[in-house]
């Protein structure tokens, strides 16, 4: 059989609303709920605040703000490294990728401590280990500081936030790998049965809960009393969903990315865009239904690590030439989600991944093919649409045409002549 490849049909571009809750100043905000922990920050103590959560905006500005606090008490703040077996579980790997994110002791002013070693402090009663690195008993108190949202991996009444920080963050390569090594129905309740142990034994006296909405802005910053953590951050977490940005349908015949990585995504492209897991022996998201992915390109921030290309259809030569497989490798060992790391068909130009996408969809007649294009899977405000998936888009208070379809171009080397790009880049 001789492959043709197809022409892709033509897009308007588009220009999505979502809810939009925001804090005007995260920096006073943080401030003003760090003080709500002042009463159990003692003069003459160390106070640990925990470090090392990508993607989380103005949290340079805000960890100066808690810095700030807890010196005005009296205390010694340092910055406690809290990303399991992330940065290869290493100190080293560890302060490369707080350096990346500007958390340095020159930049904020409080000394940086990382650790890789960790200890048993206990277990729950169906024999749950709870770890915690060497550094957490170095200080007399703990603030964890992190953001609430959905999990690209599982869900349920706690995800990404206090707990996991506490649990797999703080716990180091033991917590982590404890965390991974079990099922996904699992995860929610070893981060609570795990977090109530740590919350017990170790010096946390409270934290602090960041949530974005989906224009990557600070929408709600809260102070979390160590007595409550837990419940808050599930009422956090309900909240937070309501504020996810999404596809402008849930039913295509393909997406296209721009860019992967890990500043948007743990998993490179988000599983709850893109509506795939891909983990065995987990049964895959009901919606968004997406035929095929195919994605352009890999971000300079994720320095080689294309975790969650595994995830996707089609790509590029020039993606493939920027993975670094041992750091791509590493994450998923770790994860022990092995089929994200998989390289799916590559193609010279992206021109040619997407025609070949398209041959791959050639029983579509032309005007029903329907395709959204997105810069990545993080900003999805501004995209791409084929006429066939325009015509659903009769909510005009959320969406707004910025154009009407026109054809899709490429340049002389085969790229993407329109690209969205990211918000900074227009």
């Amino acid at each position: 059989m001789t492959i043709t490849r197809k022409p892709l049909p033509p897009m308007a571009r588009i220009r999505q609303s979502f809810i939009r809750p925001k804090v005007d100043d995260p920096v006073a905000e943080m401030v003003a709920q760090m003080d709500l922990l002042t009463p159990r920050i003692k003069p003459g103590t160390t106070v640990g605040i925990t470090v090392g959560s990508r993607g989380i905006q103005n949290i340079c500005a805000m960890l100066e703000a808690a810095i700030g606090v807890v010196r005005r008490c009296g205390a010694q703040p340092v910055l406690l490294s809290a990303m399991g077996s992330h940065g290869g579980g290493t100190e080293e790997g560890q302060k490369e990728v707080l350096d990346s994110l500007g958390i340095t002791e020159e930049r904020l002013g409080a000394k940086v401590i990382t650790c890789s070693s960790c200890r048993s402090i206990g277990q729950t009663p169906d024999g749950l280990t709870a770890h915690m690195l060497d550094s957490a008993f170095t200080v007399d108190a703990i603030i964890p500081i992190n953001r609430v949202k959905t999990h690209t991996s599982f869900k349920g009444c706690v995800e990404s936030g206090m707990c996991k920080k506490l649990v797999v963050g703080l716990g180091g390569p033991g917590g982590a790998g404890q965390f991974h090594s079990l099922g996904q129905a699992q995860l929610p309740r070893l981060l609570v049965d795990v977090s109530r142990i740590i919350l017990e034994k170790m010096p946390v006296i409270g934290g602090v809960a960041i949530v974005e909405n989906a224009y990557e802005e600070t929408a709600r910053i809260q102070a979390l009393l160590a007595e409550d953590m837990i419940d808050k951050e599930i009422e956090l977490l309900v909240w937070s969903k309501t504020l996810m940005p999404a596809l402008p349908v849930d039913s295509l015949h393909g997406l296209v990315v721009e860019e992967m990585g890990k500043n948007f995504s743990g998993t490179g492209v988000d599983t709850n865009i893109i509506g795939r897991l891909r983990i065995t022996g987990e049964q895959e998201p009901e919606t968004p239904r997406i035929r095929y992915v195919s994605v352009l390109d890999l971000s300079e921030e994720s320095h080689g690590n294309a975790t969650g290309i595994g995830l996707v259809d089609f790509t590029t030569q020039r993606l493939v030439d920027k993975v670094n497989r041992k750091a791509t490798y590493l994450n998923n060992l770790t994860t022990t989600f092995v089929t994200r790391a998989f390289l799916p068909t590559w193609y010279d130009t992206e021109q040619e991944a997407l025609e070949t996408m398209m041959f791959c969809l050639r029983s579509v007649p032309l005007e029903d093919v329907r395709l959204v294009r997105v810069p990545n899977t993080l900003y999805l405000t501004e995209c791409y649409v084929t006429e066939a998936v325009l015509r659903d888009l009769t909510d005009s208070s959320r969406f707004t045409v910025i154009h009407e379809p026109r054809p899709v171009v490429f340049d002389a080397e085969g790229r993407l002549a329109d690209r969205i790009g990211r918000p900074c880049d227009h």
